[in-house]
């Protein structure tokens, strides 16, 4: 039986680093006056947990073996840069956090747009969330995104001596400049969503990135309530999470017309349609409750044939209102060609080549409005654009098998 333990050490190391390694990083931070210090000493100790854990098993306590790791793994770093004089005399002697269990979400928040912060790349943003809020490792985030180790290293070095160089602080805006800041906040916890739900291959993991994103969206919101788009993106996240066992048979990725539906997480659908009217209770619409929504009529249809498809498009209308981005047109053509008919969407799709030259779900969908349409030589074409286009392995191998079809083979 002990081939059990891994799965249940993973889950239990993952609860534990999504709920201690964001304050850690905050505490020590202030304990010592160095983000940087702070930041590589939780990383160490959460290195330090995934080898002993799994090998001899979890501690009693394993948020206090985190800390006590990561306090001395600060000290160590003390000594080794040769400051510990100096940075002694700023320390608090207590071990960081062990008798202040109460303000976690508020260091996690005040750490979390520190990370966010305008004056770092949109790109070191999401790496360094990563890292220092929700304990994921180097290696970890390089194998859920697909990016390069040594890559993604050198962004999030740049990101901490950022935040050092700019003295970056630790703490929550002010009300008169959150709402601005919360922009970027949620931005990054939306893409880590996606990247974590589009990289998976469906196989096991030791790290759920598109969870860890469920889980710091509803942290965000819970900690500012009067936010309304901060509960529409927990709604919304919360919703797409709920079909995540649906997506992938065998390694191969499942469109959602074609998904198990008896899959899906119905109590969890059930929480992102409450976060929705949590939302909608501040009366100030915006894209992610409207995504939200629309998330919603998917998950509440018993199949694609019967799903609400008049209420999503004109929900797509609204939300092209809000946000005209081409990727929300695209989407919104979708929408519109299950009401109007594919001629009507294609028509709509063909003033989007230009934005969307370069993004593969535009000539994917492309080719199936024109493999719906007949034109069977133009899909065969967009469908190769759309593969050359992604990297993705289990979209290659769906656009694959699209192209190896016969055109009677892709009905909807």
């Amino acid at each position: 039986m002990t081939h059990r333990r891994p799965t249940t050490t993973d889950d239990l190391l993952a609860r534990t680093l999504r709920e201690e390694a964001g304050p850690l990083v905050a505490r020590l931070s202030r304990r010592f006056g160095d983000f940087d210090l702070a930041e590589e000493a939780v990383q160490g100790a959460v290195v330090e947990a995934l080898t002993s854990w799994r090998r001899d098993g979890p501690p009693q306590r394993p948020g206090a073996w985190l800390q006590v790791a990561a306090a001395r793994n600060a000290m160590d770093g003390v000594r080794h840069r040769d400051r510990q004089r100096a940075l002694a005399a700023r320390a608090d002697p207590r071990v960081a956090g062990s008798e202040d269990p109460t303000n976690g979400t508020d260091d996690r928040l005040a750490l979390l747009f520190a990370c966010c912060h305008p004056a770092l790349a949109p790109d070191v943003r999401l790496a360094l969330t990563l890292r220092a809020v929700v304990g994921l490792t180097t290696p970890q985030i390089a194998r859920a995104f697909l990016v390069h180790e040594t890559t993604l290293a050198q962004r999030i070095v740049r990101a901490k001596r950022k935040i050092v160089s700019t003295r970056i602080a630790l703490t929550v805006p002010p009300p008169t400049e959150l709402s601005a800041r919360l922009g970027d906040v949620l931005a990054v916890v939306y893409v880590m969503f996606n990247e974590g739900f589009v990289s998976s291959t469906g196989a096991t993991q030791d790290r759920d990135p598109a969870a860890d994103a469920v889980w710091l969206a509803g942290v965000v919101a819970t900690a500012l309530p009067g936010e309304a788009e901060a509960w529409g993106l927990a709604a919304l996240l919360t919703i797409q999470h709920a079909r995540s066992r649906a997506r992938f048979a065998d390694g191969d990725l499942v469109l959602l017309r074609d998904q198990d539906r008896a899959l899906w997480d119905a109590a969890a659908i059930a929480d992102g349609e409450r976060l929705i009217e949590r939302a909608a209770a501040l009366r100030r619409p915006g894209p992610y409750q409207l995504q939200a929504a629309i998330a919603a009529v998917h998950a509440t249809g018993s199949s694609w044939a019967e799903t609400d498809w008049l209420q999503i498009s004109l929900l797509y209308d609204e939300l092209a209102h809000h946000d005209p981005s081409p990727v929300v047109r695209l989407n919104q053509a979708v929408a519109h060609a299950q009401v109007a008919g594919p001629a009507d969407a294609l028509a709509r799709l063909e003033s989007l080549a230009g934005p969307l030259a370069g993004y593969h779900p535009f000539h994917a969908t492309r080719a199936h409005l024109l493999t719906a349409l007949g034109r069977d030589a133009e899909a065969a074409e967009a469908n190769t654009r759309a593969l050359a286009l992604t990297t993705n392995d289990a979209e290659r191998r769906l656009l694959t098998t699209r192209l190896h079809r016969r055109p009677m083979d892709d009905g909807s």
